[in-house]
C-alpha cells in the first residue's frame, strides 16, 4: 500500500499556485519523494517547483536512458515508483530502451514528459513530435494534461496507475503553460487496487496436476521469487518433485545461503530443452509460457515438451504468493522442510573463466548486498555457483536492452542506502549508459562496478552462428570494440569513479575484498 505524507505536502491550494507546483505536492502527497530527472526547457517550472517544496529528491542523470534505468532498480527494489522527468518526445525517446526493461520487469514507474506550451504545438517548432504516440508505444496509461487546475489530479492518477499490480508504467504528458499556468490544486491521494485472489477452482486444477505424480515444472516470475513466494514454492517441490525455474531474465530474486535456490531457464535454446525434458505439466506462477529469446531456424521457440500441459496459477497482477501458499498446505508439504545442502563457494585463482569467476565472486558477495547483473556472455554461468553465496538480492536486464546495468544499480542504491550494491556490466552494454557512474558519483552511492572488458560484443558471434550465419570480415569489423580499445580505467576517473584494473582472479579477490571494506563507487575494469 502507499504510505501517505502529511503536511506540509498537503497544503490547502493557493490561488497563485502553478500546475507543476501542485504536480510537485501531488506525487509527495501520494508516496513519491524521488525524482530521477534530465530536464529542458518545458519542465522549468517542475525544476522551479522543487526549490518551494521541501521532500522530494532529486537526482540528476547525464542522459535520458539513465533517469529510466535509475527508476527502474529503485522501484525493483522498494515496489514503489520513482517519478523520472524528460524533455519532450525526443528526450523521452532516449529513454525508451530502460522503460522497456522495467516493463517487462513489471517496475511502477511515473514519467512526466514536458511538452510545448499547448498554444505553441501548431508552429511545428523543432522539438515538436508524436508526444502521446511515443508514449503509447511504451507505457500502460498515457494522459496529457490540459490545464493548470488538472494538473495534480492527473498525477495522482499516473500514480494509482502505475501502483496497479503488477506494476506499470504511466506517462504523464505536461505542455508547458499547464505548468506555469496558476489555478494549481492538489490531487488527493488515490487508492493502488489490490492484487485479485486466484480462483478456487483453478487453484484446485493445479493442485489435481501435482498429485498427478507426472513430472511438473513450476515457472516464476514477479513477487513468486520473493523470499516468501521461493519458500512457498520449495514447499510443493518438496513433496511432489516439481521443478522450480525463473525465467532467462530476472525482475528481482532473493537467493544465497539458508534460501531455496532456483535456476533460471538457460539462455542458449538447447540447453534450455535439455533442462525441460520430460516434463509433463507446465505450471506459470506470474510468468510467461518459457519460449526462446530468438527465434532460430530450425530450433522451436517454445522450450518445453510439445505434448506438456500449461498451467497458468497466477497471472502477473494476482496474489501469486498466496495462490502458492494455499498449494503448498493443501498438498501437506511441512511449513519449513530441510533445505539442500549447498556448499559454500570458494575463491578460484587464475585467469577469467565465467565458471571460476562465478565462485570466486559467491564466496566474496557481502551480506544482504544488491547484485545489478547486465553482463551478457560473462554472466551466463553466475547464477548456480553462487546459489551458497552470502544472501542477497539479484536484479537484471530483463527486457534485452543493454545498458540496464550501471544505471539499475545506481536507482538500487539510492533505494537501500544501507545496503552494497555490485554491478555487473558487459564493456560493450556498458557503453550505452556509462553516463550513471557520473551520477554514482555525484551522489557517493556505494556501488562496486565490475566490468568485463574482452573489448568485443562477443555473445554476437555465437549468434550469427545460431542464425546460420558465418564469421566473415565485414561481422568482425561490427563485433570489434578493440580498435581503439576503451580504457575504462580512465574513463571511470573522468566521471568521477575511483578505478583499477585486473587481470586475473586472485587480482579481481583481492581488490574486490578492498571495496567491500569502503564506502562510495568503486570500478574494477577486469580485462579477460
Amino acid at each position: 500500500p502507499l504510505v501517505y505524507a502529511t503536511t506540509p505536502h498537503t497544503t490547502p491550494t493557493t490561488p497563485d499556485m502553478n500546475g507543476a507546483e501542485s504536480l510537485v505536492r501531488t506525487l509527495l502527497a501520494s508516496g513519491i519523494d524521488t525524482c530521477f530527472a534530465n530536464p529542458g526547457t518545458s519542465e522549468m517550472h517542475f525544476v522551479a517547483a522543487l526549490d518551494k517544496v521541501s521532500g522530494m529528491r532529486c537526482v540528476l542523470g547525464l542522459a535520458e536512458t539513465v533517469v529510466t534505468g535509475c527508476a527502474d532498480g529503485y522501484a525493483r527494489m522498494t515496489g514503489r515508483p520513482a517519478v523520472t522527468l524528460t524533455h519532450c518526445g525526443p528526450g523521452f525517446a532516449n529513454s525508451i530502451a530502460n522503460i522497456h526493461n522495467a516493463r517487462r520487469a513489471s517496475s511502477p514507474m511515473v514519467n512526466i514528459m514536458g511538452d510545448h506550451a499547448t498554444y505553441h504545438r501548431q508552429y511545428d517548432t523543432p522539438l515538436t513530435s508524436d508526444a502521446e504516440g511515443l508514449a503509447r508505444a511504451i507505457s500502460h496509461w498515457v494522459r496529457t494534461t490540459p490545464s493548470a487546475a488538472r494538473v495534480g489530479a492527473d498525477g495522482a492518477a499516473a500514480v494509482q496507475a502505475a501502483m496497479t499490480p503488477p506494476g506499470q508504467i504511466a506517462t504523464l504528458i505536461l505542455p508547458a503553460d499547464t505548468a506555469w499556468g496558476d489555478g494549481g490544486e492538489v490531487g488527493a491521494p488515490l487508492p493502488a487496487p489490490a492484487r485479485t485472489a486466484v480462483a478456487p477452482d483453478t487453484l484446485r486444477s493445479v493442485a489435481q496436476a501435482l498429485r498427478s505424480g507426472e513430472q511438473a515444472l513450476l515457472v516464476m516470475s514477479g513477487e513468486a521469487l520473493s523470499e516468501r513466494g521461493i519458500r512457498a514454492a520449495y514447499r510443493i517441490a518438496h513433496v511432489t518433485g516439481a521443478q522450480l525455474r525463473a525465467p532467462t531474465q530476472l525482475p528481482r530474486l532473493a537467493r544465497g545461503r539458508n534460501r531455496p535456490p532456483i535456476d533460471r531457464i538457460p539462455y542458449v535454446v538447447e540447453n534450455a530443452v535439455k533442462a525441460l525434458a520430460g516434463t509433463r505439466h507446465v505450471i506459470l506462477v506470474g510468468a510467461k509460457q518459457p519460449a526462446a529469446f530468438f527465434g532460430y531456424p530450425n530450433k522451436p521457440s517454445v522450450l518445453t515438451p510439445p505434448d506438456a500441459i500449461t498451467h497458468v496459477l497466477a497471472r502477473p497482477e494476482q496474489d501469486m504468493v498466496g495462490a502458492l501458499e494455499w498449494l503448498a498446505d493443501e498438498l501437506g508439504a511441512p511449513k519449513a522442510p530441510a533445505l539442500p545442502k549447498i556448499p559454500s563457494p570458494e575463491p578460484v585463482r587464475g585467469a577469467f573463466e565465467p565458471v571460476a569467476f562465478a565462485h570466486t565472486l559467491g564466496a566474496l558477495l557481502p551480506e544482504n548486498c544488491i547484485v545489478a547483473e547486465d553482463a551478457v556472455t560473462s554472466g551466463r554461468a553466475l547464477l548456480a555457483p553462487t546459489m551458497g553465496a552470502a544472501p542477497h538480492d539479484w536484479i537484471q536486464i530483463t527486457g534485452g536492452a543493454i545498458g540496464h546495468g550501471f544505471p539499475a544499480a545506481t536507482g538500487a542504491a539510492i533505494a537501500c542506502p544501507d545496503r552494497k550494491v555490485v554491478c555487473l556490466e558487459a564493456d560493450g552494454a556498458g557503453m550505452y549508459t556509462v553516463q550513471a557512474l557520473w551520477t554514482q558519483a555525484r551522489e557517493k552511492l556505494d556501488v562496486i562496478n565490475v566490468v568485463f572488458a574482452n573489448r568485443v560484443y562477443k555473445i554476437l558471434h555465437g549468434e550469427l552462428l545460431n542464425v546460420g550465419a558465418q564469421p566473415g570480415p565485414a561481422s568482425n569489423e561490427l563485433f570489434d570494440l578493440g580498435r581503439p580499445e576503451i580504457d575504462w580505467v580512465g574513463l571511470s576517473r573522468s566521471l568521477g569513479v575511483e578505478a583499477t584494473r585486473v587481470e586475473d582472479l586472485e587480482g579481481f579477490a583481492d581488490v574486490f575484498r578492498a571495496a567491500c571494506g569502503r564506502k562510495g563507487p568503486f570500478l574494477i575494469e577486469f580485462r579477460i
